[in-house]
Order: C-alpha cells, then structure tokens, then sequence
C-alpha cells in the first residue's frame, strides 16, 4: 500500500510556488502552466482547456462511474494591511502565509496529492477525474462551467457518468453538505431631474432609499436547518449624476441575495417586485443553492469517519455542477480574502490524509452495497 507521506511534501512545495504566481481571475495563465507542468512531470497526462487543467485516473474505465476533485487556482486581489509580501511564500513555524493560500490554494494541492496517490489505482469501484478550474472568485463562465460543457472533456469521459464529486475549499475538512445559492439584482430608481435650488424634479435617491428600507423589512419565513435564512443585502449604490445642484433622474443599487434550498430565485424576484418602485433585473440564475443527499456514499463515507456536516452560507463552483458534489478541504474559510491569508502545514497533510480515507471508504460502501 502506497505511503501518503510521499505526496504531502511535494504538495506544500507546489502551493509555495503557486503563492509566489500572481493569478487574479482571469490572469490565471502562469499558475495553469505550473499546475500543468507539475503533473506531466510525475507522469500524469493532462489535457487543458484555457486556464483549466484536467486529467484522468490510469486505469480510467467507461463502464465505472467517476468522481470528480475539483479546486480552484484563481485568487482575489490582496486585502489591506498585509504584514509580508502576499506574493512570497512566508512560512513561520507551521504557517504559510500568503495570498491564495487557504483559499483555495491549500484544498487544491491536497485534492492534487489524492489525485497522484490514486492515479495508477485498480481497485476503486469508480474513475477519479482531476479539474483545477479558473475564475471561481468571480463565479465566471470560463471556469468548471466551461469545462463541463466541453466537447473534448465529455468525449474523454467514454460515456462514464459524473456521480459525485469533492470540491476544495477551506471548510476545516467538515462536511459542507448545502450551499446557499447566490442572486445578483441590479435595482434601477427613476425619477425626474430638475434643479435642487428650485425644488423640482423627483429625485431618484429619495425613490431608491424607501426602496432599500422595504428591501431591509422583507422577511423570508422559510429557514433550513443547514443554510439558515434568505438573505438579501444592499451592498452598491450609485448614480450617474455628478452635479451638486441637479436632482437626479435615475440612481442604481446592487442587491446580494443569499438563497437557502427553499426559495427558487423566480419567486423572490417576483415577490421582491411587488414591495419596491425600482426595477429589479437578475444578472443570472447561474448560482443556485445545492445539496448532496445524506445517503450519498461520500457523505455516508465522511459520517462513517466522524466527520461533522453542515450547510455553508457561501457560494462555490459546487453551486454549477450538474451532479452531487461535497465541498469540504483543509483550511478555515475565515481566513479567506484576508490580510495574512495562512493555512497551516499540519492542516494540508491532514487534509490529503482526510481525502485519502473519504476516498477508500466510499469506494468500500459502494463495493459492500
């Protein structure tokens, strides 16, 4: 039986070099040739889409399902008050500190370490497929989404069906069993220029506050006992009007909503529409909220480890994937876009050993049912 021990140093040094490579959404080109490279170097043939690289287990066979392990590799941009520079590797005792390093840079290497500890592996009742995506931060569509539309990604599926899969984010390496889904509305007031000193017009601002103040009182009664409440949030106010003495005709806000598996995003627009002047627009219907069934074997494999579960109120690329998937990696999802970013060292090889186990004991209740 394969040492895991192996795998855990290589991990910690890719992620130190992934710290040290800039890679903000949609500039993530050099970090993917370094993902890319780091494999083919160990054997392991990949295939690319953009910035997204994949690949197959060795044994890969249609006639099992496949799981799939997923993470990302893009970051946000640094937060305020760093300490160290974000872009160097800064390890002080057990710390690694830098940008992108728990989030998710740390559940990436460790999905990436399972992956290579599994690759040449015969006895697993299902396939293993490897996907470090791009531009989840921003929740673009040249990400996962991309990739699982594509033709190429589908043909090297030989027809196997996605059953289940593992995405990588700093969740403690608890069981992140439900996400909230995430609604973007762009709220428009329109009112009537006219001159302040005069006191004419309608002033869109006056329209958009009484708006924003019905959006605070709305009460969604529905809540999970993973997800919590719906909640909406006005994050974004503007107008274009930049006159001092000229009452503007229109004014702009932006609306954050968070969506348990209660609501469809439909229905809270409408009934939203109903209490405000403003027009609401959807920017999509792309991020809706998800759950794995509980007798799913992953999550079945993850109780039968100790594993704690529960429903996360942030949004992840778990939230555009067509099949059940588990969000669970090491790390804390405190420290995400934070000065200081860390994960610790102990946190990722206890995170490739969590995933190593979640895997051998899914494949062991499947093979037992």
């Amino acid at each position: 039986m394969k040492n895991a021990d192996t795998y855990k140093q290589d991990a910690i040094e890719l992620l130190k070099h992934m710290i040290e490579i800039p890679s903000f959404s949609r500039e993530e080109k050099e970090v993917a040739d370094l993902i890319e490279q780091f494999l083919q170097t160990r054997n392991i043939q990949t295939h690319r889409l953009m910035n997204n690289i994949y690949a197959f287990n060795l044994h890969f066979d249609p006639s099992k399902q496949t799981y799939l392990f997923n993470s990302h590799h893009d970051t946000v941009k640094p937060a305020a008050g760093y300490t160290v520079d974000p872009f160097k590797a800064t390890l002080i005792d057990d710390k690694l500190i830098g940008l992108g390093s728990n989030d998710a840079g740390g559940p990436l290497v460790s999905l990436i370490a399972t992956f290579l500890y599994f690759h040449d592996a015969t006895y697993l009742p299902f396939n293993l497929v490897l996907t470090a995506t791009a531009e989840e931060e921003i929740s673009g569509k040249n990400g996962i989404e991309l990739l699982l539309k594509d033709e190429s990604f589908i043909s090297n599926l030989r027809g196997s069906t996605i059953t289940g899969g593992l995405v990588g984010e700093p969740t403690k390496m608890e069981m992140a069993v439900a996400e909230r889904g995430l609604m973007v509305l762009d709220a428009v007031a329109t009112g009537k220029a006219g001159h302040a000193a005069r006191n004419e017009g309608i002033n869109a601002i006056d329209i958009a506050l009484n708006d924003i103040q019905e959006i605070k009182k709305i009460s969604f009664e529905k809540q999970s006992e993973l997800t919590g409440a719906t909640k909406a949030t006005v994050t974004v106010i503007e107008t274009e009007n930049k006159a001092h003495n000229v009452v503007p005709s229109s004014c702009k806000f932006v609306i954050d909503i968070r969506v348990n598996e209660f609501y469809s995003f439909e229905e809270i627009i409408a009934d939203m529409q109903t209490k405000v002047q403003s027009v609401l627009t959807p920017r999509s219907f792309r991020m809706r909220s998800t759950m794995i069934p509980m007798d799913h074997p992953i999550v079945k494999a993850g109780l039968t480890l100790g594993r704690p579960y529960y429903g996360s109120p942030t949004t992840s690329d778990k939230a555009l994937m067509h099949f059940p998937a588990l969000k669970i990696g090491p790390g804390d999802s405190a420290r995400s876009h934070t000065a200081d970013e860390y994960i610790l060292l102990d946190e990722i090889r206890n995170g490739i050993d969590g995933y190593i186990q979640l895997i051998k004991t899914s494949a062991e209740i499947i093979q037992t049912n």
